[in-house]
């Protein structure tokens, strides 16, 4: 008798202990602390930026030429002939100096 009530109970036991080996539901929370601690962490941050209420233009009006090029530069005064074709370089570089200068000024008095 003892031998028939052990093979039902073992029988009974085989059935019941693969379902009863699964691994029971976990919580949400539980869930989520394990499935955070392996995935790496994501910081998401707002940055503002305050922009000044004025903003000023440039000044400087696009139509301002560039720079001329001066001919009494250091290589032109050393190939020069005589003393006379240095003295002109210098004298048209001079003048296109004082014009550029002017033009100049005339933008800086209309940025202040």
């Amino acid at each position: 008798m003892n031998r028939g009530w052990i093979a039902r109970t073992g029988v009974a036991l085989a059935l019941v202990s693969p379902a009863g080996c699964a691994t029971p539901p976990r919580p949400p929370a539980v869930q989520a602390a394990l499935t955070s601690a392996a995935t790496p962490l994501v910081v998401t941050r707002e940055v503002v930026v305050k922009v000044p209420v004025e903003v000023k233009a440039a000044c400087v009006p696009r139509s301002l030429p560039p720079a001329p090029r001066y001919p009494d530069t250091n290589a032109a005064l050393r190939t020069a002939g005589g003393a006379a074709d240095r003295y002109q370089l210098l004298a048209a570089g001079r003048i296109l100096r004082a014009r550029r200068l002017a033009v100049l000024e005339r933008v800086i008095d209309g940025c202040r």
